[in-house]
């Protein structure tokens, strides 16, 4: 695996702590640095042992650090959290993770501006712990949001759960500190709300997987924090029934909601068993959890009160209406959950991120039905219906030994994927593509456009020493 690139040596390791500091370096030591050998895909599939971790404090230790590797010829993987589904912050070519954590500072909050530059390393959340009093809040919300840092999330360009009416990432991104592949240090855009300088960079480096740049700092755009918020929880008799009310809830309601998620029913059982939480799930076959907000009580009223009539209208069989923190708290727990009570039942799954145009939704419900009837699986979905983006968790029998599971689990990707393509949509909504559905992507999209990805990798990165074997593959450069 080490033959195209040069490997970590103690020199190396020497000037490493020259950069950071004694004691920000972890090398030779595999028990501390398999921790950093993963992220949260569940299994050992997708992992492999970096030779050194490194804990920068500053942009000016990031890019000296980079130089170095550069240098050397030795891969760098960076890494926020580690909260991805993607094995994005896995090193498998070796060489040195540089992990963000010490980058955690609030650098300025600029009310009159609406406005925040942060560190890469801040938890998502406490960006809008720290707004709280001001009347601003960040609205991007990916669900892991207690646990991700912001520069991993202008990485994948996370989604979430209120991007039907907020939006992903980038879209309150708006200056970005990048250390390059050469260890230069660049400012893109600013404070700034409308900027047609030269290339808009900015969106290229948000969703490039650490593939061409490490993050340093982010200046983001705030919005007025909404002072209302209510939940309603339909419950459907099948799958087909909720996921099919989805697009007229949007065109036809006459609302906006915040969210739409739906999670079938071995979804909200497996999570409601996972928490011990118990619902009416007597007739009930598939959720949509709808979340409102807005400044005025009685227009948050007014919205999810004909969004309930409307999922009526539609074959909801109960309608239930969360419009305190407490209660609403406890519907979305159930929702939060459902990834990891998946990952808790058995290491052999395959959680899926597929996104089509938010009206082929009950298509894609249908199609994931079929595959797993067809393959003898289950492939049981949640997510993000409101926008298009469906979790579909993969799992098998409790009988099926992993050299079953192996053999068969691309034949259902295969499947999975082909219909999703068919519909317009792509394998990958907001978690990225890393090195797990690398060779995939590489089946699903025109040959054209992964010419064009390689080509500004290239550009930007000639040795291919940042996160390599992510995304698409390049040819490696040949060993000093």
């Amino acid at each position: 695996m080490f033959n195209i690139y040069n490997r970590v040596t103690p020199a190396i390791v020497a000037e490493l702590t020259g950069i950071a500091g004694a004691g920000r370096v972890i090398y030779n030591d595999s028990e501390r640095m398999e921790a950093y050998s993963r992220d949260e895909i569940p299994g050992n599939h997708y992992r492999a042992m970096p030779e050194a971790v490194v804990f920068p404090g500053s942009s000016a230790e990031i890019a000296a650090i980079v130089k170095l590797a550069n240098r050397e010829l030795i891969p760098l993987t960076p890494r926020g959290a580690g909260s991805g589904l993607s094995g994005g912050a896995v090193p498998i070519y070796g060489g040195i993770v540089v992990c963000t954590d010490r980058l955690n500072k609030i650098i300025e909050f600029d009310p009159a501006n609406m406005m925040i530059t942060v560190e890469s390393g801040v938890i998502a959340n406490d960006i809008n712990e720290y707004l709280k009093d001001s009347g601003l809040f960040y609205a991007g919300y990916p669900m892991s949001m207690e646990t991700c840092f912001i520069g991993g999330n202008v990485a994948e360009n996370a989604g979430g759960g209120k991007a039907v009416k907020y939006g992903v990432t980038s879209r309150y991104v708006l200056g970005l500190e990048v250390v390059l592949p050469s260890g230069e240090i660049v400012q893109l855009g600013g404070k700034l709300l409308k900027d047609v300088t030269g290339y808009n960079l900015i969106p290229l480096m948000a969703g490039s997987e650490g593939t061409l740049g490490i993050f340093t700092n982010v200046t983001l755009k705030l919005i007025p924090r909404p002072i209302c918020q209510a939940d309603i929880l339909a419950l459907f008799p099948d799958s087909e029934t909720a996921i099919a009310a989805v697009p007229g809830l949007q065109t036809e309601s006459g609302v906006l909601p915040t969210s739409i998620e739906f999670m079938d029913q071995s979804a909200f059982t497996e999570a409601c068993n996972y928490i011990n939480e118990t619902l009416p799930l007597d007739q009930c076959g598939a959720m949509l959890l709808i979340t409102f907000d807005g400044m005025h009580e009685d227009d948050v009223t007014r919205d999810y009160e004909q969004a309930g009539r409307f999922c009526q209208r539609a074959g909801a069989v109960e309608v239930y209406v969360a419009d305190n923190p407490a209660t609403s708290e406890r519907l979305w727990k159930i929702r939060r959950s459902v990834p990891e009570a998946f990952s808790a039942s058995t290491p052999l799954q395959s959680g899926e991120d597929i996104v089509v145009p938010p009206a082929s939704i009950p298509a894609v419900v249908k199609a994931c039905r079929e595959i797993g009837s067809r393959y003898g699986v289950r492939v049981p979905c949640y997510g993000h219906a409101g926008d298009g983006n469906l979790h579909a968790r993969v799992t098998p029998p409790p009988e099926w030994d992993e050299a079953q599971w192996d053999a068969t689990l691309p034949a259902v990707l295969q499947d999975l994927y082909a219909i999703v393509m068919e519909l317009g949509g792509r394998i990958s909504g907001e978690h990225g593509i890393g090195f797990k559905r690398k060779a995939d992507m590489a089946k699903t999209v025109p040959r054209e456009f992964l010419t064009l990805l390689q080509s500004v990798k290239q550009a930007l990165d000639p040795n291919n020493i940042m996160n390599p074997g992510k995304i698409f593959d390049l040819s490696t450069p040949e060993k000093g």
